[in-house]
């Protein structure tokens, strides 16, 4: 009865949206770019499905430039943005605000009710404003957890990551075979690190919980974290993007009322099946006495320390460990894979880590480790966690370009107008591989450029080496210097330790699946490399 009741609300909704998009007109219909392959899907498909990150959208890059217009569904103009003064512009402006693709995701997967408590947690992590109301709770929660994410508090988080990094190194010592997938073992070290340092709870100790009263935690916030059937199923669906899935999210996600939401989730899908789990587990977060409340010492009758909320205490949790954890097992994985790839620079880098690591005992200086840190910064250049994030303008605004372009009526433009209500993709992908900003190889791994004094330094834009990795501007990415000294202390256990190298058939691809994920042949995500034992 529910999946016929949705079918018929999407209907209704397709053609509400047709009527809503055949009323409007682009602002941006002069700025050149590729043709369009499809009416109903624009670029998208060649954006995100295609074998390889990149394949398309770097050629549009060097055709077009940094500025051009793509189509998305229903022939729909959207403008590509990887100029530099553009972005700090769009970053840093209270005229853009989150998408509202991203916003009815956390609609359909938590449902209304966790909304209000939640749009604090995505903000943070995104860097987001979307109104008055919602800019002033993001200020107040920033101003709260940004005591977790000080240089002094980042810190004193060294031994959790030490502790981690010795659990990798012992799970590679039990393979069986020297050709391992790293991927999961770095999951696991991540996720741990980031549970103890946001919970101050053994990740251990919560698992032999689980087995012992799964009962009880099924009730609570953990399960959706660290429940395996959510979190493989989560990563499973996003792994295997299909036109579907994107066509619903571009065409019909950010135009559908809750209401409608309320619908869809009832779709006899794969991806809906995950979310209504994942949607009842949400609803009993709050209320009542369960583990969570007493890992973090909650009063539910008052506020808790720091004047959050009980809710905006589990909800930031939330997300801070699932995208944390995330996007530093990628990246990390994709510096092994380059690692491997490049074997004259693994021995330089383990020369560094095995001296440094020799001389300084237990007050170990990474700072002064310059090519471990060059090493960090190409990954991060090469491999942004989040490759394209698209903002949504609240007014009507004009962006600034660094460079002229020239439309297709032969005017220079210095600048774009765009109306309230559009949506603008911001390329940090595009932006990292810009070859007046990085180099003349800027399509190439190389850590050496760091090293040589050629990168541009250019307008201010992310917190860390000009990257926007973690985004920019004063809704940067509160754990940027969390991931980065996680990641220090990470390759040198594991540089230092071990070689890694391609096995005889290179099985790894670069996809776009919210996230950049390193994907096998198999459709899997994965890293399988040869690792050998050193000291």
């Amino acid at each position: 009865m529910y999946s016929g009741i949705a079918l018929a609300a999407l209907a209704c909704a397709v053609l509400l949206l047709w009527y809503r998009i055949l009323g409007r007109r682009s602002t941006i219909q002069d700025i050149i770019g590729p043709p369009s392959p499809s009416w109903i899907f624009g670029h998208l498909l060649q954006l995100m499905l295609s074998p390889g990150y990149g394949d398309y959208e770097f050629k549009w890059l060097k055709a077009h430039g940094p500025v051009y217009r793509l189509k998305v569904c229903f022939g729909q103009d959207r403008l590509m943005v990887a100029d530099p003064l553009a972005l700090q512009y769009i970053f840093n402006s209270p005229h853009f605000a989150l998408s509202p693709i991203l916003q009815n995701m956390v609609r359909l997967v938590f449902g209304d009710g966790a909304l209000l408590g939640l749009r604090g947690t995505v903000y943070i992590y995104f860097g987001l404003l979307a109104d008055n109301v919602i800019g002033q709770t993001h200020k107040r929660l920033r101003n709260e957890f940004n005591m977790a994410f000080t240089i002094a508090a980042v810190r004193n988080y060294h031994p959790i990551f030490q502790k981690v990094a010795q659990a990798i190194t012992q799970g590679l010592e039990a393979s069986a075979t020297p050709l391992i997938n790293v991927v999961p073992l770095l999951a696991t070290a991540t996720l741990s690190s980031i549970a103890e340092a946001a919970l101050s709870y053994s990740m251990d100790d919560l698992e032999k919980e689980f087995i012992a009263a799964n009962a009880q935690i099924m009730r609570v916030a953990p399960t959706i974290l660290l429940n395996p059937t959510i979190h493989k199923g989560f990563r499973a669906a996003a792994s295997n993007q299909s036109a579907g899935q994107i066509f619903f999210a571009d065409a019909l996600m950010r135009h559908l009322p809750s209401w409608l939401l309320r619908a869809a989730i009832y779709l006899p899908t794969e991806t809906f099946k995950i979310a209504r789990r994942a949607q009842y587990l949400a609803n009993q977060l709050v209320g009542g006495e369960d583990i969570f409340g007493m890992l973090l010492n909650l009063d539910r009758t008052d506020t808790t320390r720091n004047g959050l909320t009980g809710e905006e205490v589990i909800t930031q949790t939330a997300i801070i460990m699932i995208a944390g954890q995330e996007a530093t097992t990628n990246t990390i994985a994709f510096g092994l894979l380059e690692l491997a790839k490049n074997t004259d620079f693994q021995e330089l880098l383990r020369a560094e880590i095995q001296s440094m690591l020799g001389a300084a005992g237990d007050s170990i200086q990474y700072d002064k480790m310059p090519l471990l840190n060059a090493f960090i910064k190409e990954t991060l250049r090469f491999y942004p966690a989040e490759p394209s994030t698209e903002r949504m303008a609240l007014h009507d605004t004009v962006i600034p370009l660094s460079q002229s372009i020239t439309t297709s009526t032969g005017e220079k433009v210095t600048q774009i107008p765009i109306r309230k209500g559009e949506l603008v993709i911001a390329g940090i992908a595009s932006y990292q591989r810009l070859e007046w900003r990085w180099g003349d190889d800027a399509h190439e791994f190389r850590p050496s450029r760091w090293l040589e004094g050629s990168v541009s330094k250019g307008e201010a834009a992310g917190p860390y080496a000009n990257l926007l990795t973690f985004l920019g501007g004063p809704h940067t990415c509160l754990g940027w210097r969390f991931a980065v000294l996680e990641m220090q202390v990470l390759v040198s256990e594991l540089v230092g330790k071990f070689s890694f190298a391609l096995p005889e058939n290179d099985p790894v691809r670069v996809r776009v699946a919210n996230t950049l994920q390193p994907t096998m042949l198999d459709g899997q995500k994965g890293v399988p490399l040869l690792v050998t034992r050193l000291l």
